[in-house]
Formats: C-alpha cells, sequence, structure tokens
C-alpha cells in the first residue's frame, strides 16, 4: 500500500517543461494596440498645436498618412520633427517614390499664420503631393 502510495506522489510530482505564452501575446498585441491609438494623439500635444474647431470635418484617411504641423512660430514639423522646407520637399518626394497612396494631415495652430500654411500647402504641391487635408476640431456646440 505504501508503494501505491509512492507512485502516485510521483505522478503527481511531473514538472510541466512548457511555458504557456497565449496570455503573454495577449498582453502584448493589447499594449499595441493601445500605443496606435494614442501616439498620433502624443505627437500632437508635443508639437504645442491649439487646432481650430469647425462644425465639419471628415475623419476619413488613407493608409499612409504624413503628419505635417505648423506651430504659432511658423515652424514646420514632419511626423513629429522639426523640418526646413527644402527637407519637407526632398521627404514627401521620396515617399511619393515608394507609396504612391500618401496623403498628409496638415495641423496648424489656430494663430499660426494663414500665409505660413499656404506656403507648406505649395510646397506639398511643388513635391507632388496632391492629396492632403487639414486637421481641425469638431465644434460641439450647434450654431
Amino acid at each position: 500500500m505504501a508503494s501505491s502510495i509512492g507512485s502516485e506522489s510521483d505522478s503527481d510530482l511531473n514538472v510541466v517543461s512548457q511555458i504557456n505564452v497565449t496570455p503573454f501575446v495577449d498582453v502584448v498585441l493589447v499594449l499595441l494596440v493601445i500605443f496606435m491609438v494614442t501616439a498620433p494623439l502624443l505627437a500632437r500635444d508635443l508639437i504645442k498645436v491649439q487646432l481650430p474647431k469647425t462644425q465639419t470635418s471628415d475623419g476619413s484617411k488613407l493608409p499612409r498618412t504624413l503628419g505635417i504641423g505648423v506651430n504659432k512660430e511658423g515652424q514646420i514639423f514632419v511626423d513629429g520633427i522639426l523640418t526646413s522646407e527644402e527637407e519637407l520637399i526632398s521627404q514627401v518626394k521620396a515617399l511619393l517614390a515608394t507609396q504612391s497612396e500618401l496623403q498628409a494631415v496638415i495641423s496648424a495652430d489656430i494663430e499660426a499664420s494663414y500665409g505660413k500654411v499656404a506656403r507648406v500647402i505649395d510646397l506639398l504641391k511643388v513635391a507632388g503631393l496632391e492629396r492632403f487635408a487639414l486637421q481641425v476640431i469638431r465644434d460641439e456646440r450647434s450654431p
């Protein structure tokens, strides 16, 4: 009887030598989704752009979107990085060579010069980019 008890306890002591990675993968995927959703919001806040409010805005996006920001001092940012006008043209041309479905979203501060925003739009067209949009925030107040 003691030998049968010993054999049962030996089978209970078998150690599982494999790690179940499914919960780890689930957590990593959730963190990836959270990062993908919050990254554009963080980039907008880093540039210190106060967007104008409108009653209509369209949230449609193409697969590849180039984020261009103009702060109230008139500085140009491409995907959160301070850029000169010449660098903007060269970056857009390089991206258009590899991605034909490129669209730019221009986020200009409400106090930014109208002329500077028009200059950025002109630079995009000179580089060959015809699809762009101006980012605004929907004004929730009804007229």
